[in-house]
């Protein structure tokens, strides 16, 4: 990587919202994906809850503590240096009180490391977006298809797709910009609904099969590398197919260890005749 490159703050994100230009941002959980992702340029990293699925092979976001939060952000933020890092709150570790979620909050930013944290929820959370606020932690707000939320939304689906949720997401982002909140997230949102969102906001806004209209792209990074099969949401686009080319890695070695193909002279170690003869 580059020293030449920007360091990515807060003031940044919205440089580039000022001008128009639009930010790349990818999850990782562990320290070489995240040192890749910077080398690649990436702008900001969600160490996301997500990481419950596709790193620790949970059926969903839900079982994830703050503990393995913790792990995985410590990995990330040791990896990187110019990358803006947002960590993200588990469940049950800011919905019990403001209390709880202050001290959550204040883990992942001095412990980890994060620049900022992120948690899901509109109107409901904004009070306790503001209390983080208030402790001086800044906060990206989630809303849309919040996964923490997913049984209560009848499962992982678009959200404000009809014109009463979709004037509820509106009053969400604003709720959640007058509480503070520096950035929101929209997930799994219709186009023209994240459009007026965007109209109206002063804050980026960012979109995860939100449309185009926004200040930034999140994807899942295992998504994008074909390295999740359990399903695979409308909005992911694949870049690569990272799983086949470790399969088919897997399977040579397997075959060339049992044909005693590998290791070979030239991945073995050798001692001197004059040693050897010494035993």
């Amino acid at each position: 990587m580059s020293d030449e490159r920007e360091e990515v703050n807060i003031n940044y994100l919205y440089k580039k919202k000022e001008v128009g230009e639009k930010i790349s941002w990818l999850t990782a959980y562990d320290y070489p994906t995240a040192q890749y992702e910077e080398k690649a340029g990436i702008e900001m990293i969600l160490v996301g809850d997500s990481g419950g699925m596709t790193l620790l092979g949970y059926d969903s976001t839900l079982p994830v503590t703050m503990d393995e939060m913790a792990v995985m952000t410590k990995a990330v933020t040791r990896a990187t240096d110019k990358t803006f890092v947002v960590g993200d709150m588990p469940y049950m570790s800011y919905q019990p009180s403001r209390e709880k979620a202050i001290e959550s909050a204040g883990r992942l930013m001095g412990e980890c490391g994060a620049d900022c944290v992120k948690l899901e929820g509109g109107k409901r959370m904004a009070p306790t977006v503001e209390a983080i606020v208030d402790a001086g932690i800044p906060v990206v707000g989630h809303i849309g298809m919040t996964p923490q939320s997913a049984a209560q939304l009848g499962g992982y689906k678009s959200q404000g797709r009809d014109a009463e949720t979709a004037r509820e997401l509106i009053e969400d982002a604003k709720a959640l910009e007058e509480a503070g909140a520096f950035a929101i997230l929209l997930e799994a949102v219709p186009s023209r609904v994240t459009e007026l969102i965007y109209k109206e906001a002063n804050v980026p806004i960012y979109g995860i099969g939100a449309g185009p209209k926004n200040d930034g792209e999140l994807l899942i990074v295992q998504d994008i590398l074909g390295l999740f099969e359990l399903f695979k949401p409308r909005f992911v686009k694949r870049y690569a197919n990272l799983g086949e080319e470790m399969v088919d890695a897997f399977e040579r070695y397997k075959s060339e260890v049992k044909e005693g193909v590998f290791p070979a002279e030239e991945h073995s170690y050798n001692i001197p005749d004059e040693e050897y003869d010494r035993i």
